[in-house]
């Protein structure tokens, strides 16, 4: 639990992947201090020169939404804030990952460029990844849906994205958000099969 590089962004890991790289020292002459460095740099830049500059003007357009701005604007902002929260989220992952290598733990990655993904569901396989995977393990009966076939399938892909959302926050707007994706995915992919992680 202490283990502070990745407590507050992630990835999140299950103990069998981590601890017994805690419970091993190794020697520092092989910490990976260029690769720690370049990672925790440039997730230092994805926040400070991408993110928290991108906010900054989202913030101040939603601020300001009914003093008659066009639609032009509203949908820069959109695309901002679609930036904005991949350097910041992704950011803060670069950062933990890097400051784990210095220390000589080896985190995953977390994120694989989501906003390239063709569908939905490729799009939740490549975004926060250590979170979908432990939602997709934890949060569903895997027998239950093989044996309700594609209803329990689509159940299941439901369930997830409602628990995903109020991941993200106790607010109903989160679970209206995981509820929108889950509908994306059990409608627009043609198909609702296992994750491939």
């Amino acid at each position: 639990m202490l283990f502070f590089p990745h407590l507050i962004a992630g990835p999140i890991m299950r103990p069998r992947g981590l601890l017994p790289q805690l419970a091993l020292p190794l020697p520092v002459r092989n910490t990976p201090v260029t690769l720690g460095v370049t990672l925790f740099t440039l997730g230092l830049v994805k926040k400070l020169v991408f993110a928290d500059p991108l906010g900054a003007v989202v913030d101040a357009v939603y601020a300001t939404q009914n003093h008659g701005r066009r639609a032009s604007e509203y949908l820069m902002v959109i695309y901002a804030f679609s930036a904005q929260i991949y350097c910041d989220f992704s950011g803060y992952t670069d950062m933990a990952v890097g400051l784990a290598a210095l220390l000589r733990v080896r985190l995953p990655g977390n994120f694989d460029r989501p906003y390239t993904a063709p569908s939905p569901q490729e799009f939740w396989r490549r975004w926060h990844i250590t979170l979908s995977r432990w939602l997709r393990d934890y949060s569903t009966s895997r027998s239950a849906a093989n044996r309700d076939g594609v209803v329990g399938q689509m159940r299941n892909v439901m369930i997830t994205m409602l628990l995903g959302g109020l991941w993200h926050g106790a607010n109903w707007t989160f679970v209206v958000w995981g509820g929108l994706h889950g509908l994306g995915i059990v409608t627009i992919d043609s198909s609702i099969a296992p994750h491939r992680n």
